[in-house]
């Protein structure tokens, strides 16, 4: 019987010092590449269109072809 528990022991501590070799394997883990996103090129453009379409309402707005109207 004291056979049985010391065999069923050293099983049970062999599989949990051995089982993170065999969960992630030994191989090294491969990395991914880190992405760096342009800012400055988007950055800059994002008022321009805005700004455009807003003088342009203003353009349309002036000449309406009402010449009564002041402001």
């Amino acid at each position: 019987m004291k056979l049985k528990n010391s065999v069923a022991l050293a099983a049970t501590c062999l599989t949990l010092v051995s089982a993170p070799a065999q969960a992630g394997g030994m191989a090294e883990p491969l990395m991914e590449p880190e992405v760096i996103a342009e800012e400055a090129a988007a950055g800059s453009s994002g008022f321009v269109l805005p700004l455009i379409l807003l003088v342009l309402i203003a353009v349309a707005i002036g000449s309406s072809g009402d010449s009564g109207a002041t402001f």
